[in-house]
């Protein structure tokens, strides 16, 4: 993805340079042809007013989206976090020596998690993230299945069997969102969208000879929005960040209990 690859200052010199940009432009254009006023004024204005109308609606849209991945990506950390505590305490009711390895493993997998929430999605040390969490997994699978052998008619090994299944599914859904973006032609239609429309309403108000000081901090306002747009889809960088404050307590409240 385009915009997912820039940083945050990077993603706002090309936005605001884009929108500021088309709109200097339409500007100049319109004083350049002032003299045709009683001519251009009306279809200028009902251009304008059209176009500016479906931009606003992509841009409503495409913060929609970015918004509801942003809040899907906090839930999921939040679910994840619970399932760990969950499947923590009920590894205490296990038979050792399944307990303790059990036990220690669910600590690491934690910090595991939390590294994974720091790292960028797709990067290589996302992947190495991941791939050590999955490991975890493999051993924390083999002992429920070892515990559950011992104790086939126990309640306590079936409940944390139950348990450490939703436990996976839940780091499963967090990663998937990590990577869940907006898609990138999207974004492209309401940067070109946003720098059409502002362009002719920069000309349409140089044509009257007023607004101009108007329609550049609308401008300004527009490309903000974009940034924000595009900041809320990298959940681990930026200025938007998903907060990972459920997984670090979940760990500290694991470490200090006995």
């Amino acid at each position: 993805m385009i915009f997912f690859r820039l940083t945050s200052w990077e993603l706002g010199v090309l936005f605001f340079g884009v929108i500021l940009g088309a709109t200097a432009i339409g500007i100049f254009l319109g004083h350049r042809v002032r003299h045709l006023s009683d001519t251009l004024k009306e279809p200028f204005g009902i251009l304008q007013g059209a176009l500016l109308g479906v931009v606003g609606l992509l841009l409503a849209f495409g913060l929609s989206l970015a918004v509801n991945r942003y809040e899907d990506r906090r839930v999921n950390v939040v679910t994840e976090a619970n399932a760990i505590g969950t499947t923590y305490l009920r590894a205490q009711a296990l038979e050792e020596p399944m307990r303790t390895r059990s036990m220690d493993l669910l600590v690491r997998y934690t910090r595991s998690a939390v590294r994974l929430s720091d790292e960028v999605p797709g990067s290589r040390a996302a992947d190495v993230a991941r791939a050590n969490e999955q490991a975890i997994q493999d051993g924390l699978w083999r002992y429920a299945l070892e515990a559950l052998d011992r104790s086939p008619t126990a309640s306590a090994p079936r409940l944390y069997v139950e348990t450490i299944n939703e436990m996976f599914d839940a780091e499963t859904a967090r990663v998937a969102a990590l990577s869940n973006r907006v898609p990138t032609a999207v974004l492209v239609l309401e940067v070109l969208g946003a720098a059409l429309a502002l362009g002719l309403l920069a000309a349409y108000l140089a044509i009257l000879g007023r607004g101009v000081l108007a329609v550049t901090l609308a401008s300004v306002l527009v490309a903000f929005l974009l940034l924000v747009t595009a900041d809320l889809d990298r959940p681990t960088r930026g200025m938007i960040q998903v907060p990972d404050t459920a997984l670090r307590d979940q760990l500290v409240s694991m470490l200090r209990m006995p």
